[in-house]
Order: structure tokens, then C-alpha cells, then sequence
């Protein structure tokens, strides 16, 4: 028995016409992030697929040329070294995306990467980022005056190294000519939403049917999952005590205000706390405060005095003990800059 394959009527693609074809430069970092070059390319794949156009075509660059490691540690075969682009070359591209990873550490060719985007700029190229690319971007002084914004985790890192940028909590963020994402699948979404802007939303909503993506996430959903998922707890009042929590990590609130303001008594708070959460409010509070100060010590260039007050501690040594208790480390060792230009 013989099957002839014929495509779903939505995701055939349409009888080709004239069209002028973006050209997409991708620029991958060393160790950079598999799922945000692939969430990339796809997109702009099955764009041209589905619309029978040569909409975007794309030339990879990374810092030598050559393979270059995900970090999976999947290589990928690059067309040109970052300086290795002519001028021919460097004018075709309508867009500049940086392909960031889980960290950002120096290179020998990181300066010509930099040097190169600006180029790019002064050219008219578009720039985009994905992940932590949007510190390369920053770095350049490419991203002032324009909001942009990164993983949530290296968010407050971004902040402190470039604080004349309007970085955001969005999912992505696209202004003017300058684009960048949290990552991940984030990604998806942010080329989603160019090519709804270039090519108009009937062939992103195509594209992101043939994705199996459901919907084009809007920019300002949350990075991260709610509470309740996070927490894998349903209980209304202890979500509610937790969102207070965090949202009050320099000045800590009382267990008998956190009740307060839950109209319970600290009693029940704290049966409620033990139960689901398996500690005391205190403890759990206490946990989280520790937790973001751990996280500005390895993403800032904040001083232990100002990460100890930022946490919600009175003191430098009242938090340094207590910090050494907790991870088993004092604050000094602890201190690393993961992201760095």
C-alpha cells in the first residue's frame, strides 16, 4: 500500500512571488545556548516554508569561524570568524543577532566582536540579542536609550554593570531597531513577533501553528512560573506570604505582619508554613533573603555592606555569620563574576 504525505492546508506553503530577502547574521558566543539558535533558524525557516518566499536567509559567525561549541557541547560548523566579514558582506545584513549562553566569559576576538556590531549599527543593521547576548550588546554601548532585557537570573547583574540602559523584566523586548529576549524559548516568541511586525500576523500565527507553540506569548509575561507552580503548593495564604516575602527582601516583614496582612493568626501562619512548605515562615523567609544576596555577590559589584542591607541584614558580620551558617562559605569566597566583559 502506498501513503502519499500531503501537508495540512493551513501549513502549505503559498505560491512564491518577488520578495527582497532579509539577511540574518547570527553571532555565536563561545558556549552558547543550542535552544536559542535553533528557536531562531526554525522560526525564520518555516517562515520562508510557509509563505513560499525567500523571507530571511542567514550566514552563522562565531569568534574563530569554524566549529563552534553549544553549550551542550554540540559543535556547530560557523561560515566566518567575527572579523572576517568584507564589507560586501557586512552591508547585506538587515539584522545582527547575538547568541548568548548560560555564562559570558572573555576572548581573545571579544573586542572584535565589538567592534563589529558597531559597525553594524553604523551600517543600519538591526540588533538583537538572545540570553545573555544583550550584555555584549550593552558592552558596546549599543543599547542606550533603547529598553532591552535578559535572563531573569543575570538581570540585577545587567543593571549594576550598565545602569544608563532600561533593562526590563519582559519576556522580550522589541524597540525601534534593537530586540532582545530573556532566552530559551523566549526566543521563539521574539522572532514570532518580528515577523508578525515584517511579514504581518497571519504568517506568524502559521508559523507558530506549525511550531505546535499554541500562541505568541505577549512581551510582558512573566520570565518565570508562578508560585503556585513553582512551589507545587495550592494553598492560597501561603502563595499570598511567599509573593509578600519576596517582594520585601530589604526590609523583611514580621511573621505577626506577614499574618496581619493575611488576616490569619501567626499560629496558623505557622502550621500553614510547616505543612506545604516543610519550615517555619522565619526560616523560609530567611532562606529567600539569603538566596538573592548570594545571587548580587556573584552577578554585582556590590560591596558586602550594601548586599547585606539590600537583604534585608543591619550589619555586615550579622549577615557574614549568618550567610557562612547557611551555605557553609563566607560571602568573600563566594564572590564570583560569572558574567563579565
Amino acid at each position: 500500500m502506498n501513503f502519499a504525505l500531503v501537508a495540512h492546508p493551513s501549513l502549505s506553503p503559498r505560491p512564491k512571488t518577488e520578495t527582497q530577502t532579509q539577511h540574518f547574521g547570527l553571532f555565536l558566543l563561545e558556549n552558547f545556548t543550542m535552544i536559542g539558535l535553533a528557536s531562531a533558524l526554525e522560526t525564520l525557516g518555516l517562515a520562508n516554508h510557509l509563505s513560499g518566499l525567500p523571507l530571511f536567509d542567514w550566514t552563522l559567525f562565531s569568534q574563530s569561524g569554524g566549529e563552534v561549541a553549544a553549550s551542550n557541547g554540540t559543535k556547530i560548523a560557523s561560515d566566518y570568524a567575527f572579523d572576517d566579514m568584507n564589507q560586501t558582506n557586512a552591508l547585506s545584513l538587515s539584522d545582527c543577532l547575538v547568541c548568548g549562553g548560560p555564562t559570558l566569559t572573555p576572548s581573545p576576538n571579544f573586542d572584535r566582536l565589538i567592534a563589529r556590531l558597531r559597525r553594524q549599527a553604523a551600517y543600519g543593521s538591526a540588533l538583537g540579542a538572545a540570553g545573555l547576548g544583550t550584555f555584549v550588546l550593552a558592552e558596546a554601548g549599543l543599547l542606550e536609550g533603547y529598553r532591552c532585557t535578559t535572563h531573569w537570573e543575570h538581570l540585577a547583574q545587567l543593571r549594576d554593570l550598565y545602569p544608563a540602559i532600561d533593562a526590563t523584566e519582559e519576556l522580550y523586548e522589541i524597540d525601534r531597531n534593537r530586540y532582545s529576549c530573556a532566552g530559551g524559548t523566549a526566543t521563539i516568541d521574539m522572532m514570532l513577533a518580528l515577523i508578525a511586525a515584517r511579514h504581518g500576523k497571519s504568517l506568524a500565527h502559521r508559523v507558530t501553528d506549525c511550531l505546535i507553540h499554541h500562541r505568541i506569548r505577549d512581551a510582558s509575561e512573566q520570565q518565570r512560573m508562578g508560585l503556585r507552580a513553582r512551589l507545587g503548593v495550592a494553598n492560597q495564604n501561603v502563595i499570598t506570604c511567599v509573593e509578600l516575602m519576596e517582594s520585601n527582601l530589604e526590609e523583611p516583614l514580621s511573621c505577626a505582619e506577614l499574618a496581619d496582612l493575611l488576616h490569619i493568626s501567626p499560629r496558623q501562619l505557622e502550621r500553614l508554613f510547616q505543612h506545604y512548605l516543610g519550615a517555619t515562615p522565619a526560616r523560609y523567609y530567611l532562606a529567600l533573603r539569603l538566596g538573592h544576596a548570594r545571587k548580587l555577590l556573584q552577578q554585582t559589584s556590590l560591596s558586602v555592606l550594601e548586599i547585606a542591607l539590600a537583604s534585608g541584614f543591619v550589619s555586615a558580620s550579622h549577615f557574614s555569620k549568618t550567610y557562612s551558617e547557611h551555605y557553609g562559605t563566607p560571602p568573600s569566597d563566594d564572590r564570583t563574576h560569572g558574567v563579565s566583559s
